[in-house]
Order: C-alpha cells, then structure tokens, then sequence
C-alpha cells in the first residue's frame, strides 16, 4: 500500500492540488479536468495497446469461431490450433490485461484523491502534500459557480451513461460482421460484447446517479478521452 501511495496516489493528489491552485483559476471542477486529461496523456501507451488488443481479438473472431467449431470435440486439439492462430497473427490474447491493470490503479489513485477532498469537507490533507504545493485552505465546491460537486446530478449521470454508450458501441461497430449460418452456435464473446454495451452504461448511470458530480465529472472526462483516442486509433488504421 505504501509503493501505490508513493508513486501513484500522493503524485496524483499533489497535482490535482497544484492545478487548482495554478491553472484552474481555483475552480475544483476544471482541477479535475486538467487532472484526468494529464492522466490520461500519460496513460495512453497503456491504453492504446489494449485497445490494439481488443481489436485484433476482434478481427480474428470468425477463425477462431472456425477452429472452435471444427475441432469441437477434441479440446487438446483446438487449444493448440488457437495458440498457433495467436502467435501466427502475432496476437497475445491477455496482452489488454496488464495495460488494463496498470490503467485501473490510477484510476483508484485519483478517485481515492477527490474522495479524500470530498471527506475531508473539501480542504486538503497536508501530510500528503509535498514541500512545493501550497496549500490552498478551503477548496470550492462548485464548478463553474453552479455544480455542487460534492452532491449526487442525475443529468450528469445521464450525459456519463451516454458516453460510456457511444464508446462501447464505437468499439463494437469496428468489430467484423459475420455471416450467420443455419444451426449455427451463437459467438458467446459477440453476444456478450453485445449486453456489454448496454449493461456498462446502465450501470454507470445507476452508480453516477448516487456518486457525488465531481467523481462523476471524472468518470465523464476520462469516458470522452477514450471516445477521441479510440476514433484517432480506428480513423488511423482506416486512412
């Protein structure tokens, strides 16, 4: 727990601090902003080599549904067909997971931060602080002088939930259509995909709708960051 305060929760805390009091005019809410944007430049090796990943998994779902279908009833045999499918198209496929993780912990990092803001009544814990971030005493509590951010807005939550759409189902309209066949088995990883872009913005308008705006306004931001980096990454590729 000390390694993730050291290098991950404390810097993190200390920049969110350090933009309210520089660049954010001392608005907490373009703080969080600023915050999420710099963490999210920071992070986009990380992300953009999961998002490869997926796509890659993706575009190779109809060999694989071939292979799983064909060897169906020699496990063994499917299992190395798949393998050697993988290492031919040079894909790995849990090379998302460590990106993935890496990614999450930040994400804990600075919802931990703005939580512990948001505890603490809105000032800062100056133990945390380090020796060049002044500490700003009361912290405001309105962005943009009317969004309470420590109380729950179900409109933000909506606007979330509707990002949180659009970036599942960018990403499932990238995914290769496939030819469906009489008594054909259903792609358990397509159908899947598909409640996925439903279930994750249902849930993120259920969660945001009881969490306070300014964890909520994260949660958007980091959502929009994704949307660009995934529409750059797709119109890259396209071009």
């Amino acid at each position: 727990m000390n390694i993730f305060n050291i290098f991950i929760h404390d810097p993190l805390y200390n920049i969110l601090v350090f933009l309210y009091n520089t660049v954010a005019f001392h608005d907490f809410g373009l703080a969080i902003i600023f915050t999420t944007i710099l963490l999210k430049l920071f992070l986009i090796p990380f992300s953009k080599h999961q998002i490869e990943s997926q796509k890659k998994i993706q575009e190779l779902q109809p060999k694989i549904k071939e292979l799983q279908q064909k060897y169906k009833d020699d496990k063994e045999r499917q299992a190395k067909e798949l393998m050697a499918l993988y290492k031919e198209n040079k894909v790995n496929p849990l090379g998302g997971c460590l990106p993935l993780i890496i990614q999450v912990a930040f994400f804990i990092a600075l919802w931990n931060s703005l939580s512990t803001i948001f505890g603490n009544d809105f000032s800062v814990s100056k133990d945390i602080l380090y020796s060049f971030v002044v500490d700003p005493g009361k912290i405001s509590q309105t962005f943009l002088g009317f969004l309470d951010l420590k109380a729950s807005n179900i409109y933000l939550a909506v606007i979330t939930a509707f990002a949180q759409y659009w970036q599942m189902k960018m990403m499932m309209q990238e995914q290769p259509k496939q030819k469906k066949e009489t008594g054909d088995v259903p792609d358990m990883l397509q159908s899947m995909n598909t409640q996925m872009v439903y279930i994750f913005p249902a849930l993120t308008l259920f969660v945001g709708a009881t969490f306070s705006s300014g964890l909520v306004l994260y949660w958007l931001v980091s959502t929009i960051f994704m949307i660009a980096q995934q529409h750059a990454l797709f119109f890259k590729k396209k071009v």
